[in-house]
């Protein structure tokens, strides 16, 4: 990696640190395109701060946005996204699993 590509990382993994921010690109990802309300109720957190969230997602190109009327949607904007989610989160579960085991 270059210098570049190592900061962009950096970036990233400090915007998916966040568990709210984690948790609305997950239901992004399971549910396809939403309307902002809709990720605020099932992120449990209020409009704004979803906005917010989704905002520092899309400005690290991780959703898009489209609007319509006066209602704003967002999508994952990139493919690899639920593979790098599913390499993560099956190293968590080992992780988890030896965390019980006493490793």
């Amino acid at each position: 990696m270059n210098d570049l590509e190592i900061e962009l990382a950096a970036q990233r993994f400090a915007l998916l640190s966040d568990p709210t921010r984690l948790r609305i690109l997950h239901l992004v990802m399971e549910r396809g395109e939403l309307p902002v309300y809709e990720v605020a109720v099932l992120a449990r957190t209020s409009r704004f701060n979803a906005s917010a969230h989704l905002n520092r997602l899309a400005g690290a190109g991780m959703v898009a946005r489209r609007r319509q009327g006066s209602t704003v949607y967002y999508r994952t904007d990139d493919v690899r996204l639920p593979q790098i989610c599913e390499v993560m989160c099956a190293s968590l579960r080992d992780r988890a699993r030896a965390l019980a085991a006493g490793a």
